[in-house]
């Protein structure tokens, strides 16, 4: 075999490697497309290990701002759940601003109303995304090339610089330089320049061994910073028209990170397991020189330089990506979805109010946003609401409703309803409560703190009005203490500013607050054995006492439900139980 033959083949194999690496990547990139197009409007499907989980909260948790949404709150609402539902997203700077949004209700006008920046409206950009499929896509492919930053967030990374402390590229600068004269003494003196270059060799492994143990965990968020490069100036080829201000500031930003993309181009090369050779050769060289980590230094002083620029290119891009996944989850509410219309911001200052006006909030065709097939209800309010009913009525459903549209209200600007009116709210619950067996207290106590922090809330002057959620209020004591409890509770919760709904089974309440709360109320049917919830509201207070009754259902003997009902009966008739 001749050696042209030997070289064709080579060629060949070499060629035909390259058209499958082509071949493949073009698939890659059709199936990552399709994934995007098939994917809107429907619920992610996506798996979140335990480190993904914990890192979603790290722009949240870098930009805490008064107003935001506590966590007793987040957790009655089940805000995770939700949040899982509308997370179309594809990098980590989206995913992350998602959570921060949901938690960051909009104390004021802003973006939903008059554009922060370009004069376009948050609504106008949702709704450009949801018409403009094409341009859609093309940027949630780009989202989808930035990708996510591991399994911490960049914030985590950003936090923990300050740990490096300052670090300085003069020792490993000056001992290269000493390679020169190292070199030159081998050849006048070629035993002692051996020892000399030997001593150096040593002296720069181990170390290099050292700080790159230092230096290795901070490379991810340097590269995540460096895909926000690639991915800011990548954006400058797609025409967004309503986001072009943003595109604009992104640019300019990106224009400021030239040190850092120098020192990355060597100081961030990949690693030898790759098995690149390239890689392997410079992976020795930055052995016994050290040019990677004169770079990371280098790095380093950019990022604590420019970190305010970085978290304002995290916040601009992961922004634009939530106007998407909003899009999305907009087209996945096969009951309807509007637009709410939020009141001019009204503060609490002290003497305002006297009018005794609680607040502002009407609904129509109000539905649950994680539930299937919801039954609607309509519900207008200036004062508190008290809500009666039966056990598995509607009644916790219904506050959560209320509650999570109110939060979507003021923060994705998208309401599960057919309208939505209303003040803009700081919004506190108090519902889905539990023991707290590490910190040994009871439900009682959990409970009186989580309703106190509301009442201190609700004493601060100069904030924005609250709208709050108590379900079965105290019911962790006996009932004489808790009626007359409750009833001071939710009498002191009635003040200007402060609009509280309040589900009960304590029907005394009904009278007692009359003054203060609106009566609403939920009920059930008995029929042929069975109990039947339509899940209606309804206003005044609840008549039927069905508790008893459905102990027969359930198959309880027929002596303890009469005996039941008879004691039951008594006692309303005289007040007592004897």
């Amino acid at each position: 075999m001749g050696w042209l033959t030997v070289l064709a083949i080579g060629i060949g194999v070499v060629l035909a490697v390259f058209l499958k690496g082509a071949a493949d990547e073009k698939n890659k990139t059709k199936r990552l497309k399709r994934l995007i197009h098939d994917g809107f409007g429907r619920e992610p499907d996506r798996d979140y290990g335990e480190e993904e989980l914990s890192s979603i909260p790290g722009y949240y948790s870098a930009h805490s701002k008064s107003g935001q949404i506590d966590d007793i709150t987040w957790n009655d609402l089940s805000m995770d759940t939700l949040y899982f539902r509308m997370n179309h997203t594809y990098s980590s700077a989206g995913q992350e601003y998602l959570y921060y949004m949901l938690r960051t209700p909009e104390m004021q006008e802003g973006e939903m109303e008059t554009a922060e920046s370009g004069g376009i409206s948050m609504e106008e950009k949702i709704q450009y995304f949801s018409d403009n499929e094409k341009k859609r896509e093309e940027l949630q492919y780009a989202y989808m090339q930035l990708g996510r930053s591991g399994k911490y967030s960049v914030y985590d990374y950003l936090a923990y610089l300050d740990n490096l402390g300052e670090r300085s590229s003069l020792f490993p600068v000056i001992i290269d330089l000493l390679f020169i004269p190292a070199i030159v003494t081998m050849v006048a003196s070629p035993p002692f320049g051996m020892l000399f270059l030997f001593t150096l060799f040593t002296i720069n492994i181990y170390g290099y061994m050292k700080q790159k143990g230092e230096i290795e965990p901070y490379l991810t968020s340097f590269a995540y910073v460096r895909r926000i490069l690639d991915f800011s100036k990548r954006l400058s080829s797609i025409d967004i028209p309503v986001l072009k201000a943003e595109w604009a500031e992104l640019k300019e930003l990106e224009g400021r990170f030239g040190k850092f993309r120098y020192s990355a181009m060597l100081g961030m090369r990949g690693s030898s397991m790759a098995g690149d050779p390239l890689s392997l050769i410079l992976d020795y060289i930055n052995m016994l020189l050290h040019l990677d980590i004169i770079c990371f230094n280098s790095m380093l002083r950019e990022v604590k330089k420019h970190g305010q620029d970085i978290d304002r290119m995290i916040t601009i891009a992961g922004r634009a990506e939530c106007y998407i996944a909003i899009a999305s989850y907009r087209a996945g509410l096969l009951q309807g979805w509007c637009a709410p219309r939020l009141a001019e911001a009204r503060r609490r200052e002290p003497g305002a109010g006297t009018d005794g006006s609680c607040g502002f909030l009407e609904m129509k065709g109000l539905y649950h946003p994680l539930l299937e097939e919801a039954v609607k209800n309509d519900i207008s309010v200036h004062q508190g609401v008290l809500l009666t009913g039966s056990n598995a009525s509607g009644k916790s459903t219904f506050l959560k409703a209320v509650a999570v549209n109110a939060l979507l209200a003021q923060t994705i600007h998208t309401c599960a309803a057919d309208s939505y009116q209303g003040d803009r709210y700081r919004i506190m619950t108090s519902m889905a409560l539990r023991d707290d067996l590490e910190g040994g207290e009871s439900y009682y106590i959990v409970e009186i703190k989580s309703l106190k922090r509301i009442l201190d809330a609700a004493r601060e002057p100069e904030s924005n009005p609250i709208l709050c959620f108590v379900d079965e209020v105290l019911r962790g004591t006996n009932t004489v203490e808790r009626i007359a409890a409750s009833t001071k509770i939710l009498q002191s919760l009635h003040r200007p500013g402060v609009l509280c709904f309040a589900a009960t089974h304590d029907i005394e309440l009904t009278e007692l607050l009359a003054k203060w709360y609106d009566n609403y109320h939920f009920e059930e049917e008995i029929a042929e054995g069975d109990i039947l919830f339509n899940y209606v509201l309804r206003t005044g207070k609840a008549v039927s006492r069905n508790a008893i009754r459905l102990l027969g259902i359930i198959g309880y003997e027929e002596a303890i439900i009469k005996e039941a009902e008879s004691l039951a009966g008594h006692f309303l008739e005289t007040g007592n139980w004897t």
